[in-house]
């Protein structure tokens, strides 16, 4: 109820099955974040994926093991070793019980709320792999660049090293890792 501090979940952007579609379209695409910072690329998701892969490390790795977490299941945390101040609500698609290392699709909060999800609270982002939207500058093998995810509510440029560029007939296939905000 507007006035009255509280909303419903339809009042979210980021709510239901047209999530997708607002996120592509508050991209604008023009090599420049909420902060003035250029970036040189947009990392999308792999074809028929529904986001980029996220790959994180839990602050407490040991967790993977001890919730047996496994591919399709749900996980919520906060990037807090990038200082992302957003909760995000991630599928596993590859969970390593002796790294604790959890590679994710991004799938939002519908998602945790029709089937709940693990809790890892913090965990750093070790890496993004996808498909290169070149803006500025395509992504180059052992460089440190500034690039966007797509779903990154912030709309804030990370910075990584590039360790695999791959041009397919669907594109350029990227992998970055040291993920930083700065």
């Amino acid at each position: 109820m507007m006035g009255q501090g509280t909303k419903s979940p339809q009042d979210c952007p980021y709510y239901g099955p047209s999530a997708q579609t607002v996120v592509a379209d508050i991209l604008a695409r023009t090599g420049t974040d909420v902060c003035g910072r250029e970036y040189d690329f947009i990392i999308g998701p792999l074809p028929g994926e529904p986001s980029a892969r996220k790959i994180i490390l839990p602050f407490r790795a040991d967790l993977v093991e001890r919730w047996e977490i496994v591919r399709g299941d749900i996980v919520i945390g906060r990037p807090m070793g990038q200082g992302c101040p957003v909760q995000h609500v991630l599928r596993v698609l590859e969970a390593n019980p002796v790294t604790g290392v959890l590679t994710c699709h991004t799938v939002g909060p519908h998602e945790a709320r029709q089937c709940g999800g693990k809790d890892v609270q913090a965990y750093h982002v070790i890496g993004f792999e996808g498909m290169a939207e070149v803006v500025k500058r395509p992504p180059e093998f052992g460089f440190r660049q500034f690039f966007l995810p797509s779903f990154c509510m912030m709309q804030v440029a990370h910075t990584g090293v590039v360790n695999m560029v791959l041009e397919k007939t669907t594109g350029i296939q990227v992998r970055v890792e040291d993920i930083r905000i700065l």
